[in-house]
Order: structure tokens, then C-alpha cells, then sequence
């Protein structure tokens, strides 16, 4: 028991352990149930409606955008990072150091720049993927294949897995080729023309690098809130805020996108019933849509960020998947993005298999936990 005090005094807990390590233990608190006791409903409620009502909003206003314009991704990238940069500048804003008016960073300033040219790249690639006709639900299944690639960079810097993570990450890969193979074969619903074999190769070629960096990113990312500290608020300012020079190059790109929006669609706002007692107020459908794919991009960031900071990272892992597994299923749904029976077991393949291996990877490191006591 006095270790267990010993520890809260020198390192900072969160909630969920604060209360376990000031009660005697008879095991680990490690599932996802315990903690929703302790925690309480409020917070849980509050937590997932950020990830599930925000990542997923997220997802249908990104397709909704990229199947009008296909062209828009610099655009999308751009508004996303700005609305979390003006946000947090926001937040942090203090007249006590001007002239940036920002309080002196607990990460130096040096060691975000090479997670910050990472994230930009990994951000920037991901949505200039749309331009080579890669579907959204391949899109979700093959990023949620990124385990693979953070295991192979993990055992590059030193780090050893256990037979059920490997795998768990072979069948991971069965999943990502078996899905990927099967919607390489669809046609475009509304153009009537195949997509070509080349585009679908230079598509995937584009993720399979993002996945590479954003793995590296996880390791350096990892690294520095280990040697600094768990700054998460910081970091997702910094991070977003630092990269907007960035953009300079394709600035150009983006003012033409952005002159684009209103030659989309229009959007009534004001809905059917009411339009007999208000004005109808419309605007192009891409405008309307890019603004709130900015916000709830903001607000799947946050949800995830505050569900990583109170709960295990087995709770972590599965609520993602899960997410990703909804995100997945509301595409096919409102898009009618038609997913063949190969395609289905590939993603049943890929969501299982990576639960598979976070639940290991939970359990390897509270086996550490307990032989470093």
C-alpha cells in the first residue's frame, strides 16, 4: 500500500488509476466494464459521443465532399489543420509574451519539428488519395491495417513481439490484401468507366507510405512523451499550428479548390416542414460540408485524445476499432458503396485482428508491470 501512495506522489495519474491505487488490489482493473463503473456513466456518454459523433460525421462529410470533387483534398487537409490551429491558439493565448502570445512550450519547439513535417506528410497523403479514385471503405480498411507497419518499425528499433501479436498481424495482412484485391474490381456508380489498374496501384502505393510515416511519427511521438511528459493538449496545437507554412507550396491548389466550392451542389439548410415559416437559405452543398468536416474533425481528435488519457489502452484499441467499424458500415450505407462478399471478410479480417492484437499487447505490458513492482 505505501508504494502504491509512493508512486501517486511521483507520477501523474489519471483519474481511473488515481482510484485503483488508493484502494488494496486483489488484480488489474483492465477491462473496459470496470472502468465504466468507475468512471461513470456521464463520462463515458460524454467520451464516445465525441468519437463516435465526431469521427463518423467525419467520414460522411468527407465522402460527401471527394464525390463531388475528387480534387479537393489539399483543401480538406488545409481547413482541418487551421480550424485545430485557431482553436488552440486560442486556448493557449496569454498577453504575457508577446509577439506570439504563447506561453513557453513543455516540448522544445526543435523536437516537434520532424513529428511536425511527419504529420503534415502522413495528413497531406492521405487525402490526396481521393484523386486516384481509392474508395472510402478501402481507404478505412487499409489504414486500420497500420498495424503491420508499426510492428516491423517497432522490431526495427529493438522491440520484441510475442507468437499471438505476429499473428495476429498475418491475419491483419490476409484482411488488407484480401479487401483491397476485391474493391480494386468495382466500377465507379455514377461515371459507368472501371477504375484503372495503375490509379489503384499509385492509390494504394500512396497509403502504404503514409502508413510507413505515421508509424515512425507513433515511435518519435511515443519517445517524447516519455522523455517530456504527456503534453496531448500541446502536442495537438503544435503540431497543426507549426505545419500551416507547409502549405505554401500547394497554396495555389487549394485558393482553386476553394473557388471551386460553390459550382457544387446546393443545400437547402432549412428543412422541408419549416420552410412555410422561415426564409430558405441555401448554399453549395461542399461549402457547408467542408466547415463541418473541419469541426468534427476537431471533435474526433478531442474524444480521442480524452478517452487515451482515462482509460487502458485495450479500452482505447477496441473503442477505435469498433469506431472504424461503424465509420465503415455508414459509408456502404448512405454512399451505397457495394462491398463484395471478399471484400466484407477482408474488413472482418483486418477489425478482428487488430482487437486480437491490442488485447495482447494490453496484456504483455501489465506482465511487465507486475515483474518491475
Amino acid at each position: 500500500m505505501a508504494g502504491r501512495l509512493s508512486e501517486l506522489v511521483h507520477r501523474r495519474l489519471t483519474p481511473v488509476e488515481k482510484l485503483v491505487a488508493s484502494t488494496p488490489q486483489r488484480g488489474e482493473v483492465t477491462s473496459a466494464a470496470t472502468a465504466y463503473l468507475q468512471v461513470g456513466l456521464a463520462q463515458w456518454t460524454v467520451i464516445l459521443g465525441l468519437i463516435f459523433g465526431g469521427c463518423c460525421s467525419n467520414v460522411f462529410t468527407l465522402e460527401a465532399i471527394v464525390n463531388e470533387d475528387p480534387h479537393a483534398g489539399n483543401l480538406i487537409t488545409f481547413v482541418q489543420f487551421l480550424f485545430v490551429a485557431v482553436e488552440g491558439y486560442i486556448h493557449f493565448f496569454t498577453l504575457s509574451r508577446p509577439p506570439i502570445f504563447l506561453p513557453k512550450p513543455s516540448v522544445p519547439i526543435t523536437r516537434y519539428a520532424v513529428i511536425v513535417t511527419m504529420f503534415f506528410l502522413v495528413s497531406v497523403l492521405n487525402n490526396y488519395v481521393w484523386k486516384y479514385h481509392i474508395s472510402v471503405p478501402v481507404h478505412i480498411i487499409f489504414r486500420s491495417g497500420g498495424t503491420v507497419i508499426t510492428l516491423i518499425v517497432g522490431a526495427i528499433v529493438g522491440k520484441r513481439y510475442s507468437k499471438a501479436q505476429v499473428v495476429s498481424v498475418v491475419f491483419l495482412t490476409i484482411g488488407v490484401i484480401t479487401a483491397t484485391l476485391f474493391d480494386s474490381k468495382r466500377k465507379e456508380p455514377e461515371s459507368e468507366v472501371a477504375i484503372t489498374e495503375a490509379e489503384f496501384v499509385i492509390g494504394l502505393a500512396i497509403l502504404l507510405v503514409a502508413q510507413i510515416l505515421s508509424a515512425v511519427m507513433s515511435q518519435l511521438t511515443e519517445s517524447t512523451y516519455k522523455k517530456y511528459g504527456n503534453h496531448w493538449r500541446e502536442n495537438l496545437f503544435y503540431m497543426h499550428f507549426l505545419t500551416l507554412p507547409f502549405f505554401t507550396p500547394v497554396w495555389r491548389s487549394i485558393v482553386d479548390e476553394f473557388h471551386n466550392l460553390p459550382r457544387s451542389s446546393q443545400l437547402d439548410l432549412v428543412p422541408a416542414p419549416m420552410a412555410a415559416f422561415l426564409p430558405q437559405i441555401t448554399v453549395p452543398q461542399n461549402l457547408f460540408y467542408l466547415f463541418l468536416n473541419a469541426a468534427t474533425q476537431y471533435v474526433c481528435v478531442r474524444g480521442v485524445n480524452n478517452l487515451a488519457g482515462t482509460f487502458t489502452a485495450v479500452t482505447v484499441a477496441i473503442v477505435l476499432n469498433v469506431r472504424k467499424c461503424v465509420s465503415l458500415l455508414l459509408s456502404i450505407y448512405l454512399f451505397g458503396n457495394r462491398l463484395s462478399s471478399g471484400t466484407c471478410f477482408g474488413a472482418l479480417l483486418v477489425f478482428s485482428s487488430a482487437a486480437w492484437y491490442s488485447i495482447e499487447s494490453s496484456r504483455l505490458r501489465e506482465v511487465q508491470e507486475k515483474k518491475s513492482i
